[in-house]
């Protein structure tokens, strides 16, 4: 099972907010098997604790520290939301990556992700990819530099 496929990467995305936005990447990991359905309410209260807004645009929701159990494989899934959805830091997230990781995996991938929209002409490419599979080759080429 791939950390990344096309069945969770949704395009042009329109949220009305922050929660709407998790409960979409929540529910790609959920149906790619990576996580049962009581996950997506784990990355709920984790927002509710702490924004998941990393700023420049990418928010990163994921579980709770006692939501780790749940996780069945590693895998992340991406929503890009073209005209920004609020994730309470007074800046639109246009990148919304869930995640679902155990153990040193979740900050291997929190690293990568950081590393590749740190960088503003990755990020447009990201933002601007036209096809699911368009963004995955920019992340997998990122991710392994």
């Amino acid at each position: 099972m791939s950390i990344l496929a096309a069945d969770k990467v949704k395009l042009n995305v329109k949220v009305t907010d922050k929660y709407e936005a998790i409960r979409l990447v929540g529910q790609m990991l959920v149906d790619a098997g990576h996580v049962p359905a009581e996950y997506i309410g784990k990355m709920i209260e984790r927002e509710d604790d702490l924004s998941t807004y990393l700023g420049e645009g990418l928010a990163l929701p994921h579980g709770t520290s006692d939501s780790k159990h749940m996780v069945q494989s590693t895998g992340m899934s991406i929503a890009i939301v073209p005209d920004g959805i609020d994730f309470g830091a007074g800046e639109p997230a246009y990148l919304v990556i869930g995640i679902a990781a155990s153990g040193h995996e979740h900050m291997e991938i929190l690293t990568n992700v950081a590393e590749l929209v740190s960088d503003e002409n990755t990020m447009k490419q990201i933002l601007d990819a036209d096809t699911p599979e368009k963004l995955i080759e920019i992340f997998e080429q990122g991710m392994q530099a």
